[in-house]
């Protein structure tokens, strides 16, 4: 007989799952695995969710697993610990990103890139190593190897910093890794959302000057007042954009529709990147003719390896670079989504999943 969610591991579970390309959620019972001898268990107490948990519910990629759990923002407090575990203790406040495994072995792994071993395990729809589905944070539980669990800083809200442990790495990352980390360096972000917004906070962060580019000026006083962006551009404005040519030492592109390339292009002083983080699921047409002429690139940048997300969240910690979330319980889990639909959100929704569940 066919083990269910439910009884295929020995530790209940509780959650809200996606059970076809609906993406409606409902209460779902399945189990998490014993904890293993270097698996760090925790208590869930928030959980952020990612517009990637909106695209998977509902199949939109063509690799979801039904029923689907999603959730990989996932902070909690640990409550058992394996016998090898040498960094953590029960009561530790811990959390948990895009990756619970990958091979260990690979040229990737060796230098601390975990996110581009090309067998990555993520927090939830993949196989674990023991060949079972793995369900993410929106539920009560989460059980890890100590090797993908993230230490929390104290002085860092968990509700609020919950987010950066997706949205915060992915614009950490390439800030760094193409050397936009440094102060005075003028940098463009597309896109004023998730990612957008905590883009601003850490660029700033570092001292960089930071101009948004949108498609209207609706959100001009939120990112100038707000944010501390210190220009705003309006990419459908030819003037606009035509006054601010040849100026941008780098742009990381948040946005994830399809757009055109071009007018981001010509944005850039030579030698510089377009470095796109936002996935539009369908092909990007790429001018070859403002790339050659400038010797600029189009390159591209997911998350980051486990070192850099503690070193992000570090980061973040002492400079109090907190992203802006609407708390919400669970069973608002379907309305959410469909704002986040709407990108009716300033500017990540996060699960109050300890609260929701005291009733249960």
């Amino acid at each position: 007989m066919a083990k269910t969610p439910e009884t295929e591991h020995p530790v209940k579970a509780f959650g809200w799952a996606a059970r076809d390309t609906s993406g409606t959620f409902s209460p779902f019972n399945f189990s998490r695995r014993a904890t293993g001898e270097r698996d760090v268990q925790f208590k869930v107490l928030y959980c952020g969710i990612c517009h990637s948990d909106l695209h998977m519910s509902k199949n939109e990629w063509g690799i979801t697993q039904y029923p689907i759990v999603p959730g990989h923002e996932i902070v909690g407090v640990v409550t058992e610990v394996g016998s090898k575990v040498e960094k953590y203790k029960i009561g530790d406040k811990v959390g948990v990103g895009c990756l619970v495994g990958s091979c260990g072995q690979c040229d990737q792994c060796s230098i601390d890139l975990e996110n581009y071993c090309p067998k990555q395990i993520w927090s939830f729809n993949s196989t674990y190593h023991d060949g079972t589905i793995l369900y993410g944070g929106f539920s009560d539980i989460m059980v890890a190897d100590e090797s993908f669990i993230i230490r929390w800083p104290e002085n860092l809200p968990q509700n609020v910093g919950a987010p950066l442990l997706c949205a915060g790495i992915t614009m950490y990352s390439p800030l760094r890794y193409f050397g936009l980390d440094k102060p005075g360096l003028n940098v463009g972000i597309v896109g004023l959302g998730g990612l957008g917004h905590v883009g601003v906070k850490f660029a700033k962060a570092f001292g960089a000057k930071v101009t948004i580019i949108s498609t209207s000026s609706s959100k001009k006083k939120e990112a100038i007042e707000h944010l501390g962006a210190d220009e705003f551009l309006v990419s459908s404005d030819p003037e606009q954009m035509q006054a601010a040519a040849s100026t941008l030492d780098g742009i990381i592109d948040t946005v994830s529709a399809v757009h055109p390339l071009g007018p981001l292009l010509s944005l850039l002083k030579p030698h510089s990147k377009l470095i796109i983080v936002g996935n539009p699921g369908k092909p990007l047409e790429v001018p070859i003719f403002p790339i050659l002429s400038g010797r600029k690139a189009v390159v591209g940048s997911a998350i980051g390896g486990q070192k850099e997300v503690q070193e992000m969240i570090d980061f973040a910690a002492k400079h109090n670079v907190f992203p802006d979330v609407e708390m919400i319980p669970l069973d608002y889990l379907n309305t959410a989504m469909e704002r986040l639909l709407k990108s009716d959100v300033k500017y990540r929704f996060v699960i109050d999943v300890a609260k929701s569940l005291k009733s249960k």
